[in-house]
């Protein structure tokens, strides 16, 4: 188990499992769990769809890094939106006093599990494809992780008892 000062940060595309199994790593590992995407949702009054919508892709990455970089927690789960790793001062918040775990999962893979992105709210440039998106990311998760977890063909437990061995 982690420290009681440390986090698992839980990164990766749509889809991954973030919010899935950083709820069942929660119960398994007995620490608490935030889901990032639901304290920018709160903080910004809005549905993240409808901030990209509104005022842009800029924004809501600019409303994250502001959340993230405000998170003072110890003993939680963390799951972060898929776009937190745009904000290098985000990360290396998160980082102090986290073990940051890339959700690793292929593209096809993504695309089955999320369906319909466009109600998503995912953060991406208007002229970008979301094969640019995934190969620009995993570069990004690639560079943060202290772990990387592949969740092709694996169950949520599965997944979550990988994590449990190597990062806690």
């Amino acid at each position: 188990m982690p420290s009681p000062l440390n986090n698992v940060v839980l990164i990766g595309m749509p889809g991954s499992g973030k919010s899935t199994v950083g709820v069942v790593l929660a119960k398994a590992a007995a620490l608490a769990f935030v889901d990032t995407d639901l304290l920018i949702q709160s903080h910004a009054g809005e549905s993240l769809q409808s901030i990209v919508d509104n005022n842009g892709y800029e924004a809501l990455r600019s409303v994250e890094e502001q959340v993230l970089c405000n998170l003072d927690v110890t003993g939680h789960v963390i799951a972060t939106g898929g776009s937190a790793v745009y904000s290098e001062r985000a990360m290396q918040h998160l980082k102090r006093n986290s073990v940051i775990v890339f959700l690793d999962i292929s593209l096809a893979t993504m695309r089955q599990r999320i369906g319909d992105f466009s109600l998503r709210g995912i953060s991406k440039r208007p002229d970008q494809t979301l094969e640019e998106l995934f190969a620009e990311r995993r570069v990004l998760y690639t560079r943060y992780a202290d772990l990387v977890v592949r969740g092709e063909h694996k169950t949520q437990d599965q997944v979550c008892e990988e994590i449990r061995r190597e990062a806690c």
